[in-house]
């Protein structure tokens, strides 16, 4: 966490600062672990004073804060980060702040509870060397050929492999097994011994979680961490069909019990029953 919902919730949370003018950029005083920034806080402040900003976007993980000269602050948040409009929620874990002036919110900030985030601050000719190679096709616009294209020569388990960031962009740990869930397939098996059509439902499934995680802006954990750009929790942890729910019974076949093994040293969670190597399951849909 956050995985692609989350951050294009962010994204969509701080869709309002468009149009800002930025005051000021500044480091609070932050006792815990230092996040990565570069270049340093003084040079960032320095090159954004009185820019505009015109854009939000983003790619994968990250979270891409266009401005007027085409110099863009990409803020990846990792495991912990929050970008936010409101007040966070608590002062000692705040790395960033931005003071804007002609728009709705009077700062930007971004917080981050165990400071692996970064913040680099990019000109235009840098995004593609330093973000946009190590990246694959987002994971809300790749298609079924592509996704079978970068990963069906793979030996990796298909779980470990749609982590692969520079394959399919945006996909994490939690996703990755709702994703093989709703497909309807076991997260152990080989990329190279996938159908196409287990491609092809792979892929829907991956739109279709998605989605709905981001109309249900995210998912926030028993940690609490998570949270909107308004500091409120997401709600697509109440429909989770596998995610933490080892031991209970399975929605849809009504015959297996949710299992939990480890992948990569990450959960993974998966129904035994109708989550198939091969094959497709009555209870799955085609």
């Amino acid at each position: 966490m956050p995985e692609l919902p989350e951050v294009e919730t962010m994204r969509r949370g701080v869709l309002p600062i468009v149009g800002s003018r930025i005051e000021s950029v500044e480091r609070p005083p932050c006792l815990r672990r230092p996040i990565l920034m570069k270049p340093r806080i003084d040079a960032i402040d320095r090159r954004l004073q009185g820019k505009q900003i015109t854009d939000i976007g983003r790619r994968g993980k990250r979270v891409m804060v266009g401005i007027e000269d085409g110099q863009v602050i990409v803020i990846e948040p990792r495991m912990t980060g929050l970008v936010l409009l409101a007040d966070p929620p608590t002062t000692d874990h705040l790395r960033l702040r931005v003071t804007l002036s002609g728009g709705p919110s009077e700062q930007l900030l971004f917080w981050d509870r165990r400071g692996l985030g970064t913040v680099r601050l990019l000109r235009a000719n840098e995004i593609a060397t330093v973000v946009d190679a190590r990246l694959g096709v987002d994971a809300l616009q790749i298609t079924a050929d592509q996704l079978q294209t970068k990963l069906r020569a793979s030996r990796r388990p298909i779980k470990v492999a749609l982590l692969d960031q520079s394959a399919v962009a945006g996909i994490g740990n939690l996703y990755a097994a709702e994703i093989l869930y709703l497909a309807g397939v076991d997260p152990r098996a080989r990329c190279d011994r996938l159908t196409k059509p287990q491609w092809k439902r792979i892929q829907q499934a991956t739109g279709e979680v998605l989605e709905l995680a981001i109309q249900h802006e995210g998912s926030t954990l028993s940690d609490g961490t998570y949270r909107n750009a308004l500091n409120d929790a997401g709600g697509y942890q109440n429909y989770h069909r596998v995610y933490d729910r080892a031991g209970k019974p399975c929605r849809r076949c009504d015959s297996g019990d949710i299992q939990r093994i480890v992948q990569g040293q990450r959960s993974t969670f998966f129904c035994p029953v109708c989550q198939r190597k091969s094959g497709l399951h009555p209870s799955v849909h085609a």
